[in-house]
């Protein structure tokens, strides 16, 4: 019986995917229709108003008010809702991925797509290197490997599908078009990454989510896991370690910046710091946050802390 209902239950599950799935493409078919700046106007504003109506806006103000203490509750308020408009509008530039990324290598500022390090770039793409580039949930993140492939930089993001898996499909398959190759963060992957760095290949990684059962890490101040994976990389294939980044800036315009690569913590031994290297990315993330907290996901649980599970007792000896 218990099979059965197990069955159901999962049947259950997936049509309730499927029907969000084809109310989210049905959506996405008008916004579709209509010019890029006005869609990315609407659902700024939509989210700003249904946002804040889930149980994830609480979530958003609880980190806030850790974050910045010395901030107001309408200075939180108005954070909050910034993230929501920052949501709302990547979601919709996934429509529109095709008209909005218009940066020209040979005519930079013509667009709404600025590239700050384009030299890099460029350096980069000459070298024969195995490399780490590093970036956090900001502004449109999607842009950056777009941008590489711009210079000729062949890149494998790692993401982290969504839940829903018609809508993961449906965002692999914008995605991959425009970017290059894709690997998706499941178990495992890390086998898949040493292959790419051992062929000199380039990786790029999204260093601000919580890992469960990772590296002990502080951001904002606040005790979390972070995943060890950049800093263990790096150890292992004495990658350089590059920082980039994408700022929204006003009227659905962007700057994309990728910095030189960093100087990487390293022991007595002379061995990569996993500890220390994986907070230095913290902190670098954290300072890029604190330009424009609007622009981060703040209804993460980013700072969620796993309790080790419990060996069961050992069974008394009789007598």
């Amino acid at each position: 019986m218990r099979p059965l209902v197990a069955k159901l239950r999962n049947r259950l599950q997936l049509f309730q995917y499927w029907l969000i799935a084809q109310l989210a493409f049905g959506l996405m078919a008008v916004l579709r229709l209509v010019p890029a700046d006005s869609a990315l106007t609407f659902t700024d504003k939509a989210a700003r108003t249904l946002g804040p109506l889930s149980g994830r806006h609480r979530v958003a103000l609880d980190n806030l008010r850790q974050a910045y203490p010395d901030k107001s509750a309408e200075e939180h308020e108005a954070i909050a809702r910034a993230m929501w408009g920052n949501m709302g509008r990547l979601a919709a530039e996934y429509i529109f991925l095709d008209r909005l990324f218009d940066y020209d290598p040979e005519r930079p500022g013509s667009g709404r797509v600025d590239v700050v390090g384009a030299d890099i770039f460029r350096r980069l793409h000459e070298e024969k290197k195995a490399r780490l580039f590093f970036t956090g949930h900001l502004g449109n993140f999607e842009f950056l490997p777009i941008a590489a492939s711009t210079f000729g930089l062949e890149m494998t993001s790692m993401f982290r599908p969504p839940n829903n898996p018609y809508i993961a499909d449906y965002v692999f398959r914008r995605r991959s078009g425009a970017m290059g190759a894709l690997l998706a963060s499941r178990r495992g992957v890390a086998f898949t990454v040493a292959r790419i760095l051992e062929n000199e290949g380039n990786v790029g990684v999204l260093v601000d989510q919580h890992f469960s059962h990772g590296v002990p890490t502080t951001f904002f101040g606040r005790a979390c896991e972070s995943s060890p994976l950049v800093a263990k990389l790096t150890r292992n294939y004495n990658c350089d370690v590059h920082p980039a980044r994408c700022v929204r800036l006003p009227n659905n315009r962007y700057r994309l910046e990728i910095q030189e690569a960093i100087a990487i913590p390293r022991g007595p031994d002379g061995r990569v710091d996993v500890p220390a290297t994986t907070q230095l990315l913290n902190d670098i993330a954290e300072g890029w946050v604190r330009e424009d907290p609007g622009q981060w996901m703040w209804f993460h649980k980013r700072w969620k802390i796993r309790k080790p599970k419990k060996k069961p007792a050992a069974p008394k000896s009789a007598g």
